[in-house]
């Protein structure tokens, strides 16, 4: 299968898609699926502005509410996670993921998919030690400081994740931290010494994120976020990881990358109010491509143990963001199961299904889901595993064999569970209220999601039973 992987969107999917078709006709191949790594921004109207936390003169539209109100079809089934620069209340809707727009699938804020057989795992948002161990307690309308908290990856979700067993792909916004390390940092440096103080304290990156690489061990590691392509490959098994010095070199320029001709808008960088005099200095060397924001500074966490398994790789590739003359896109071919669907040599009907044992997990850990700032404590890994492997025979007997023969292979198609429903009106429709947020949305598809499971619907219940 050939998937085509995009680091940050910006709101840009138009030009995605169309230098998408052009390769395919330039290459002679066909692009299966799209994935994209965050900043998505699922804007569908002015109101939705409102909830993404950017200074005011980056709250543009963009070209995703086309795709939303059926305007325009997104050629390609796409998957998507969130970043750190989102429409915050759509996605939340949508937290168990969902169809953000027809073939437009957004991950959740954790999550795990199947196309075809090809396991594909993620995380949204960005890590903040001092949100990390928190409950869920946004509530729209969002306040400056909740409107950031919102995006910020909790331990409920690093947990679950860390109960998967080998997924072929992992996304996620931010990099796993000291990933650099297992490539070329010197290379790195050259393009952007910003991130040396980081580099050298070790916090350059996300400790959970390393956690999960390295208990999980996917194939590919795909990540955005920093604003650069960079390549590593970590090697599970061997003993001491390799370092930077012997990693492998940053490749060429990517043949297949995207040139958009448009205005190369680089976002603004801002010392955090109210910083120590140490931060404001480190402030300095921070991306300037970055949006920055109040309430974002770096912190640390003790990652997930590691577990010990057999030797393997986990390639790691980090692109940059939807603008001319940037490496923002790869064409990578993920190998399919023998019994995969073809309509013809090469040609690939892309399924999307959900994965058994994520809906199990999600069956298990949903008793842990809390909506206030105190998170109750987990169990211990072993009782973590019994209970979802009790709750995978749940699966298997309510879920899995009431399925419809006709689909046996792939029981669990996304599309007989949660269908796209508008929740929001399009653009157009806002009047005097565009510069409010807006009101609180039940969607449909977290409703049947949770219905599935037997779980209760704590993330958009109908306003008459809010909290």
């Amino acid at each position: 299968m050939k998937v085509a992987v995009e680091g940050c969107c910006h709101g840009a999917l138009d030009a995605i898609y169309q230098q998408i078709q052009t390769l395919e006709s330039r290459n002679k191949y066909k692009v299966d699926l799209l994935l994209i790594c965050g900043d998505f921004q699922a804007i569908r109207n002015h109101r939705d502005l409102q909830c993404m936390a950017v200074p005011q003169k980056y709250r543009q539209l963009g070209d995703f509410h086309k795709y939303y109100t059926g305007e325009k079809a997104a050629p390609i089934l796409t998957i998507v996670i969130g970043g750190n620069h989102e429409a915050s209340n759509y996605f939340w809707e949508l937290y168990h993921g969902g169809w953000l727009a027809p073939n437009i699938y957004f991950l959740g804020h954790a999550g795990c998919v199947q196309v075809n057989g090809i396991r594909i795992a993620g995380a949204s948002g960005i890590f903040k030690n001092h949100d990390f161990r928190q409950g869920h307690h946004e509530r729209m309308p969002y306040d400056h400081g909740s409107m950031r908290s919102i995006y910020h990856v909790r331990e409920y979700n690093i947990r679950r994740l860390s109960l998967l067993s080998k997924p072929d792909i992992f996304l996620s916004h931010d990099w796993p931290q000291s990933i650099e390390q297992h490539g070329d940092v010197q290379g790195l440096l050259r393009r952007k010494p910003f991130f040396r103080q980081d580099i050298n304290s070790g916090n350059l990156g996300s400790p959970p994120l390393m956690g999960l690489l390295q208990t999980l061990r996917p194939n590919w590691w795909f990540s955005a976020h920093l604003h650069v392509r960079f390549e590593a490959i970590v090697r599970h098994g061997h003993g001491n990881q390799v370092s930077g010095e012997s990693g492998p070199p940053v490749a060429p320029a990517n043949p297949d990358e995207i040139s958009i001709l448009d205005e190369d808008s680089d976002e603004a960088s801002a010392i955090p109010q109210g910083a120590s005099p140490t931060k404001e200095a480190a402030a300095v060397a921070r991306n300037p491509e970055e949006i920055n924001l109040d309430n974002e500074e770096e912190d640390d966490v003790e990652p997930p143990p590691r577990l010990v398994i057999s030797p393997s790789e986990t390639k790691f590739i980090a692109l940059d963001k939807c603008l001319p003359r940037r490496e923002f896109l790869e064409i990578v071919d993920i190998p399919l199961p023998s019994d995969t669907p073809q309509v013809a040599v090469g040609q690939i009907i892309p399924r999307l299904t959900y994965d058994p044992e994520w809906l199990a997990i999600s069956r298990a850990f949903d008793q842990y889901f809390n909506t206030t700032c105190h998170q109750a404590a987990y169990p211990d890994e072993a009782t973590a595993r019994e209970r979802v492997s009790e709750a995978l025979d749940w699966v298997q007997e309510n879920i899995v064999r009431k399925s419809s023969s006709e689909d046996r292979k792939l029981p669990l198609l996304v599309g007989g569970c949660q269908l796209f429903v508008q929740t929001a009106p399009g653009p157009g429709s806002e009047g005097n209220a565009k510069f409010q947020q807006p009101p609180w949305y039940t969607n449909p598809q977290t409703v049947a999601f949770c219905d599935m499971l037997g779980i209760e619907n704590r993330i958009n219940p109908p306003p008459t039973t809010q909290d």
